[in-house]
């Protein structure tokens, strides 16, 4: 059998990079590798394991929190907590901040994850996703843990997804480009077949959905239109549109064919800000996005820049490739502007 470099070999051969690592790091990156290996096994049993998509309450996004969601997440939190590595974790799934408990080592680290994007596709045997980004913990932690949390998307050290799918890939960025891992189920190990995966600036491809169109704001409505349009439109070239309802997949697919995403601002959920949360979805999927050579936007700003204010904010989000996603921005800017002028008139 072909030697292919681990996981584990590869975060080591990084870390070898870094004056003065202690491999707490590569620690903490082999927990969540763990971890997401646990939520594959779940994942992949599917209804073996019962009803999973049956809803067991409402989380704090008043959303139905369904049994398979409670799960990953007990998952991620089990292998995570013990390692030493860490001060505390936050959750798409969880209202609060969660220590680590007394009695178990504390670190220098605050891990952020959405333990299982796309859960619905459970009912359709669809792919579904892990998401999750690494944060230092301030020197001096705050009284009030979520506040340590509160840091813009450029602070990262550390972001990535795995993708449950035909087979489970683990896509990950430290600030040196992105990377992406197989899971052997051979060896149990994760291990790198996508080497330097990068999005190129062009794209004939876009992921939306479309059955909010009517809601959307006029620079969207502009630039859907146009790709709509194909060659007969002012673009002068045909274009796929493609959704798969789970935002690890949608950006996978950029990743590795190009592309972009959109989950814009809507009237449905104005008043929420926007559909995708900043902290657990919108800023780790940005630095991956950017890493691999593309462009990630509200429309009107870059993500990773925008201070958050609140554990589960949400916000717009646009991303994949760099001239596409200039385009939309360049359309919210020259509809912002004429709004501004109508307003003043």
């Amino acid at each position: 059998m072909k030697y292919r470099t681990t996981l584990k070999h590869f975060i080591m051969r990084e870390q070898t990079k870094i004056t003065g690592a202690t491999g707490e790091f590569t620690s903490l990156i082999g927990d969540v590798s763990s971890a997401s290996k646990s939520i594959a096994a779940l994942v992949r049993r599917g209804s073996l394991s019962g009803d999973l998509n049956a809803a067991v309450g409402v989380n704090v996004q008043d959303e139905d929190q369904k049994k398979l969601d409670v799960m990953a997440n007990n998952l991620a939190i089990g292998w995570c907590e013990r390692g030493g590595q860490l001060l505390a974790m936050a959750s798409e799934e969880m209202v609060d901040v969660y220590p680590v408990p007394k009695g178990f080592r504390r670190g220098k680290y605050l891990l952020i994850f959405d333990p299982l994007d796309g859960s619905s596709n459970i009912e359709v045997n669809g792919p579904m996703g892990t998401i999750f980004s690494i944060l230092k913990a301030p020197d001096e932690p705050s009284d009030d843990l979520a506040q340590d949390f509160l840091q813009p998307g450029t602070q990262q050290l550390c972001a990535g997804y795995v993708l449950f799918a035909p087979a489970t890939m683990m896509v990950l960025t430290t600030g040196n480009g992105v990377n992406g891992f197989t899971l052997n189920p051979d060896i149990g190990e994760f291990v790198l077949t996508h080497p330097d995966m990068t999005i190129a600036e062009d794209t004939q491809e876009f992921a939306i959905n479309a059955s909010n169109q009517r809601h959307w704001e006029p620079p969207v409505q502009r630039y859907v239109s146009e790709c709509l349009e194909g060659k007969t439109g002012e673009r002068g070239k045909d274009f796929n549109m493609r959704w798969v309802a789970a935002m690890v997949a949608d950006v996978h697919r950029v990743l590795t064919r190009g592309g972009i995403f959109m989950y814009p601002i809507d009237e449905k959920v104005r008043a929420k800000g926007g559909r995708l949360r900043l902290l657990y979805e919108a800023n780790p999927m940005s630095f991956i996005v950017e890493q691999a050579g593309g462009m990630a936007s509200t429309g009107r700003g870059r993500i990773m820049e925008v201070q958050p204010t609140d554990l589960h904010q949400r916000i717009p989000v646009m991303l994949g490739a760099k001239n596409e996603i200039a385009r939309l921005v360049e359309y919210h800017r020259e509809y912002d502007m004429r709004s501004r002028v109508t307003s003043v008139g």
